[in-house]
């Protein structure tokens, strides 16, 4: 039986490496999708390859891009997947707020492009969309659900909803097997550095360690759904193998602040936080998203899906991770993302 071929845009980021991962124990052949930039250090990635006991010579990378079209058609073409898991955008809610246009050309119009790229080849593979708790925004009810209303607040977060209603139409118009995954906020040594968690969590370290005082921070009092971004890839995965596409909220039920997540870095370390963390006007968004918390029990049923790292095991995780990171650069050895 011939290998399964998944194709991954954003396999450079935090979700893209996780999953890039799990095919590959799986037997895939990954072809992955890169921006052409100056540098090729891709820390993420380079975790990856550095796995002896992974068969990396089913890893392909390809230069391209979500805001290119015809690149995609060609790249399509020439990879003929079996699964293609959009995982690519401007991820950043805050700096969507500054780059609204090009967060919509990537993150909205690119899964169009996406999807008709695959329908100009003319091959049937079934299509993951990221999607996101921030699409609830201004929440219209506790806890979200797959059929609660969205109210997006912010450039990111309607780009989002533009996309997940993208793959409903190419499922119901054209038959697609598409699946939409609401993930909530996930994280995990690999995650993004100006993403909130992650920063808390190098900032602990880093202060631990002598090497940072402070750390600025907007609004402590936003309260979350945090998962460990491993568990939820698996989820995405799941979604394609089931006899037809679908949407599914992935996340752990449970809310906490960002004080609270805090409360738990500095104290892994035995800090307080108080100590060293300022609050800082130009970290605020202009709308604020106050509450999010997502009720999983549709993945627990169809998928078999549910969360296992729970908030306090994965913030410490983080932490620990962060130290090691952080030891391992002053001491000359390579840089990895855990």
């Amino acid at each position: 039986m011939s290998r399964k071929k998944a194709l991954i845009t954003g396999i450079s980021g935090q979700d893209g490496s996780y999953l890039a991962e799990l095919l590959l124990e799986k037997g895939y052949e990954v072809h992955g999708i890169v921006r052409r930039q100056s540098s090729t250090y891709r820390p993420r990635l380079d975790a990856v390859q550095s796995r002896k006991d992974l068969p990396l010579e089913n890893l392909h990378l390809h230069y391209g891009d979500l805001a290119d079209g015809g690149g995609l058609v060609r790249l399509v073409a020439k990879v003929q997947p079996d699964e293609v898991f959009n995982l690519a955008a401007q991820s950043h809610v805050r700096v969507s707020f500054d780059t609204p246009e090009y967060t919509t050309d990537v993150t909205a119009t690119g899964c169009i492009r996406l999807l008709e790229a695959i329908r100009d080849v003319g091959i049937r593979p079934r299509f993951y969309q990221a999607s996101s708790s921030e699409m609830f925004g201004k929440v219209l009810e506790v806890p979200q659900t797959e059929t609660t209303p969205f109210y997006p607040r912010s450039p990111y977060a309607c780009a989002k909803v533009f996309a997940y209603w993208a793959v409903v139409n190419y499922r119901e118009s054209y038959g697609l097997h598409a699946s939409n995954g609401i993930l909530f906020n996930h994280e995990s040594p690999r995650r993004g550095e100006t993403f909130v968690t992650r920063k808390i969590t190098i900032a602990a370290a880093r202060i631990k360690l002598g090497l940072q005082k402070k750390l600025a921070l907007g609004n402590l009092g936003s309260k979350r759904d945090w998962g460990y971004a491993k568990e939820y890839v698996e989820a995405m995965w799941l979604m394609l193998q089931q006899p037809e596409g679908d949407d599914y909220v992935v996340a752990t039920h449970e809310t906490h602040t960002i004080a609270e997540c805090l409360d738990v870095a500095f104290g892994a370390l035995g800090l307080d936080w108080h100590d060293h963390v300022e609050v800082d006007s130009r970290f605020f968004r202009p709308a604020e998203v106050d509450l999010l918390i997502g009720d999983y029990s549709k993945a627990k049923k169809k998928l078999g899906w549910e969360p296992k790292t729970r908030f306090k095991a994965l913030i410490e995780l983080m932490v620990d991770a962060d130290v090691r990171l952080i030891k391992d650069q002053q001491g000359g050895n390579p840089i990895l993302s855990y």
